[in-house]
């Protein structure tokens, strides 16, 4: 049992609202999207976003989640890449430059946004916690929303939603 201080629990009450937000956020995003793989997409995000809200709701209770046992691990997020890859091959819509639906790009930049935004919350953060293994799950957590942000723009670039110059 860890007992948190009040900026701690302060600082997890704020994570907390904010994974809420990503978990309602996605799941609304991928009934409104309209293609399927974006839906697909962000039905995804939205069940991390959960396990996440799980992880900080125990760590508000004084349990730190072991990371390295959580669901969706190494072997799964292999299966899910292979099913997306399988699915993105059987699409029958054909994406090309800028040839994309402007309210998909729309939720996409609010996705990115988002995510940018909540993973700069975690780095701060971590800096504030006194004990390594709730800042090594705040970390894991952080590590993993940077890959949804990444997720997102890959989507945004290989759509035409997004072009660096």
């Amino acid at each position: 049992m860890v007992n948190l201080s009040t900026k701690e629990r302060m600082l997890l009450e704020d994570e907390k609202s904010h994974e809420q937000l990503c978990v309602d956020k996605y799941n609304e995003y991928s009934n409104k999207a309209h293609c399927p793989e974006l839906k697909n997409l962000f039905s995804q995000l939205a069940q991390k976003e959960q396990q996440h809200l799980d992880s900080i709701n125990q760590l508000l209770n004084g349990i730190v989640p072991n990371i390295n046992q959580q669901p969706g691990g190494q072997q799964n997020n292999s299966n899910q890449q292979l099913v997306n890859q399988q699915f993105i091959n059987q699409s029958p819509i054909n994406f090309g430059t800028n040839a994309y639906n402007e309210h998909d790009k729309m939720l996409c930049n609010d996705s990115l946004s988002t995510e940018k935004f909540i993973s700069s919350t975690y780095n701060t953060a971590i800096f504030e916690f006194r004990d390594k293994n709730i800042r090594q799950v705040l970390n894991h957590i952080q590590k993993e929303e940077q890959e949804h942000g990444e997720k997102i723009y890959n989507y945004m670039a290989s759509h035409g939603m997004y072009q660096v110059q």
